[in-house]
């Protein structure tokens, strides 16, 4: 995370002109010193680093030159949006992508494996925003089933808003969701059959098999559980990937998350924002390293620490 930090602190100090984006157009030499002043941009440089970095432990992340509001504040706004999308991404994904990967494991020859794996193929091929201009096409515009734009009504609890518990919040999630969730469900299809395929031809499970056991509990308690562990990897990846990665997903679809919020700062040459969202991005990728290493030790009892 301080090698990250550096590195929007560089962006933050060098890429582009604070005074020149704040400041009015017809200001004097004077007022913009004085603005470069109050910003601590007369400081030494390390001077600055070392309270940048103060001011992101404090959630501190400056001011938006687009819109003259605290990063934060956006970030905050925009978070539950992201995360809603991403979570039904996520679900969808091992909902679909593990029972996928056991059939194509358990039958690899059969005409449903086969098919399986032959739409995955496309699945794993075709851009995100293919995906999702063909989804709007069919959906919204053809069948007008589902929404084609936007989040629908949301629900406000606290400072987090949610459309989980309205009707067009939830019918505004499918589109958007099952776009972002193919890539996802398709890999972890893949890593599933590919992984369960192994651990079948291991001497355990044949062992396992000489000794008369159920064949449901060799697949599903022996075999599966054993070959979820690089799943596990994966996914946390994924998750992180996800949010990085949905700037596609929202803004064909027009969601108003991180990704919209990241895609406008870019535009602008907003450097709060993109120094923000490359700190959100680093953190949110280590905590899932360290989620998916606690995991580890929940799902192979061999990687549990004994006293």
């Amino acid at each position: 995370m301080l090698a990250v930090t550096a590195v929007a602190f560089l962006m933050f100090r060098y890429v582009g002109d604070p005074v020149r984006a704040m400041a009015r157009e017809d200001s004097s030499v004077e007022e913009r010193q004085e603005l470069a002043r109050a910003l601590g941009l007369d400081q030494p440089v390390a001077v600055q680093y070392g309270k940048f970095v103060a001011r992101v432990v404090a959630l501190d992340f400056g001011i938006s030159y687009r819109n003259h509001r605290p990063v934060a504040a956006l970030i905050g706004e925009r978070l539950p949006a992201t995360l809603e999308i991403v979570f039904v991404a996520t679900v969808l994904a091992l909902a679909f992508g593990v029972p996928l990967g056991v059939l194509c494991a358990l039958r690899p020859d059969g005409l449903a494996a086969r098919a399986v794996q032959a739409v995955s193929l496309i699945g794993i091929s075709t851009p995100t925003f293919v995906v999702g201009i063909a989804l709007i096409l069919v959906f919204a515009v053809t069948l007008k089933v589902l929404p084609s734009f936007g989040r629908g009504e949301v629900v406000t609890l606290g400072w987090w808003t949610t459309g989980f518990l309205t009707p067009s919040g939830i019918a505004s999630l499918v589109l958007p969701s099952v776009t972002l969730c193919l890539f996802q469900m398709t890999l972890i299809m893949r890593l599933v059959r590919s992984e369960m395929i192994d651990v079948l031809s291991t001497d355990y499970i044949r062992f396992a098999r000489a000794r008369g056991l159920p064949r449901r509990y060799i697949h599903f308690k022996l075999a599966l559980r054993n070959a979820l562990m690089p799943v596990i990897t994966v996914t946390g990846l994924q998750i992180g990937s996800l949010v990085a990665f949905a700037i596609v997903t929202e803004t064909v679809f027009q969601w108003p998350g991180m990704g919209l919020l990241f895609i406008q700062a870019i535009y602008f040459v907003d450097i709060p924002v993109m120094a923000a969202y490359l700190l959100f991005v680093g953190f949110l990728f280590v905590f899932l390293n360290t989620v998916v290493d606690v995991l580890y030790a929940l799902v192979d009892p061999r990687l549990r620490v004994r006293s």
